[in-house]
């Protein structure tokens, strides 16, 4: 049926440039670990055994006798090698649609296809830390975050065994930068327990910068979507792992002219958990 003026169907509608509707994920892996730069394929490092030099059955350090031979002591290496890995993601629009869309095609593409990159390089770094962590911490059946015996949950001395863990190995997460790495499913847990938000080291982030979201017993709280279910990590910060970079995350377009844009992402690089026991693993034993 023909429309008349004022009609609905010939008012100018107007489209909001940039999609809005549903949140991305932000990244945040990078700032756990150090990051150096590598021109090799295969990046090498050489991983020192963690426990102190002892002088073995009866020879110990202390009490040396007057005039004896000093008890031998010699450190140990382990080779690990990696392999440099390249992330890529490429999207294709028509000239036709980044033209006369009324979504901008060639920004939004651009926003999602360099996330794509960086999300698989965050998740790589934490699967590459969780699987190598030296350390765990098991919680109690029936002690789990949401028990449902509310008075069993204790994420605040769950939280203190990580810390005690890296005391222990001769690590200082209070005088060094130390993340712990939830699941938002574990964060909400946390901020709805009386015993995490009444404690006096909690502080919630002025601003949310980098992921981290709180403070918690002197640990940073990055909220991260790949996390493990029922697990946590607990990683001094550049201590715990190295990301050896080939090729930063790099972004482009390219116009074929009256034919199509192309959109693509890379970065090229590999995560070595170089100290494995600057980090905890904190999980439910029902896990």
């Amino acid at each position: 049926m023909a429309d008349v003026t004022g009609e609905q169907d010939l008012r100018a509608e107007h489209f909001e440039a940039m999609v809005k509707g549903f949140a991305l994920q932000e990244f945040r892996m990078k700032q756990v670990v150090s990051v150096s730069s590598s021109n090799a394929w295969i990046e090498h490092y050489y991983r020192e055994t963690a426990a102190e030099l002892t002088g073995g059955t009866g020879s110990a350090v202390r009490g040396v006798p007057r005039l004896a031979a000093f008890p031998y002591g010699e450190v140990s290496w382990t080779k690990v090698s990696a392999y440099i890995e390249k992330y890529g993601m490429e999207g294709v629009i028509s000239w036709e649609d980044a033209m006369l869309n009324n979504i901008d095609t060639v920004a939004r593409t651009l926003l999602r296809v360099s996330r794509a990159v960086a999300n698989a390089v965050d998740a790589q770094i934490y699967s590459v830390l969780e699987d190598n962590a030296g350390n765990s911490v098991a919680i109690a059946a029936g002690s789990e975050w949401d028990s449902a015996t509310v008075a069993n949950r204790d994420p605040i001395q769950d939280l203190l065994n990580a810390k005690r863990e890296l005391y222990e190995d001769n690590f200082d997460p209070d005088g060094n930068e130390t993340f712990l790495i939830v699941s938002p499913a574990d964060y909400a847990k946390m901020l709805g327990n009386s015993k995490v938000v009444n404690n006096p080291s909690f502080k919630a982030a002025d601003v949310v910068h980098n992921g981290v979201v709180a403070q918690l017993v002197g640990l940073k709280i990055i909220v991260f979507n790949g996390v493990t279910a029922d697990k946590a990590l607990v990683a001094i910060a550049k201590e715990c792992g190295t990301w050896k970079q080939a090729a930063p995350l790099t972004v482009f377009s390219e116009a074929d002219k009256g034919i199509k844009w192309t959109i693509r992402a890379y970065e090229m690089g590999v995560c070595q958990a170089t100290t494995p026991d600057a980090c905890v693993t904190i999980t439910n034993t029902t896990a």
